[in-house]
């Protein structure tokens, strides 16, 4: 059992998680996806009526009972947020001359881009024909 004082801090990580997660959904370099994932493992561990909220949410609830029953999310959303990552990544080997940064940049994405697609399930659309 965790503690209060754990609890009120992982509910105030999964608030500024949502909340990053809301705004990237208007700055296409702040990525949804992984702050929305963030608050919600934050609040299943801080608090069950924020993320029983969360999950039940019209807008993301779909997407993130997806994720946590182990269905994946679906092909759309990879390509997405694939494409806006290396869009932000080539932005940032242009701006910075760094060596050890470009490098470290590089890893990131290619340990995101093999987890999306090797480890993360894709969400195949139901077949709706009789």
């Amino acid at each position: 059992m965790l503690s209060s004082p754990l609890k009120t801090l992982l509910n105030i990580a999964g608030v500024l998680a949502l909340l990053l997660g809301v705004v990237g959904l208007f700055l296409p370099l702040l990525p949804t996806t992984p702050f929305l994932l963030l608050a919600s493992a934050c609040f299943a561990r801080g608090s069950t009526r924020l993320h029983r909220w969360l999950i039940h949410h019209r807008v993301f609830g779909v997407y993130l009972r997806n994720v946590e029953a182990g269905n994946g999310i679906p092909l759309k959303a990879k390509i997405v947020a694939l494409a806006m990552m290396w869009s932000s990544l080539a932005y940032s080997f242009v701006r910075f001359e760094h060596l050890g940064l470009r490098l470290g940049l590089l890893a990131v994405g290619c340990a995101v881009s093999i987890y999306l697609w090797r480890y993360l399930p894709t969400l195949r659309p139901v077949d709706k024909t009789p």
